[in-house]
């Protein structure tokens, strides 16, 4: 499983996070974020899209 997008999940769904607390979605699919950047998180609020996939990061090209 990559982390350069949301893993999908049918709905509804509970998650609980680190500190103990537990958030809900009542949607059919519910996209939650795997790569860290969401303002949403849990929820994947495509942060993901602002950059470049992690495969090309750092390469020349993106040094040009």
């Amino acid at each position: 499983m990559g982390t350069d997008g949301p893993m999908l999940i049918e709905g509804p769904v509970e998650i609980t996070l680190p500190d103990g607390s537990v958030v809900r979605s009542d949607r059919f699919t519910a996209a939650v974020c795997m790569c860290g950047r969401s303002a949403r998180y849990p929820w994947c609020d495509t942060s993901h899209r602002r950059r470049p996939p992690a495969s090309r990061r750092g390469s020349q090209r993106d040094a040009e």
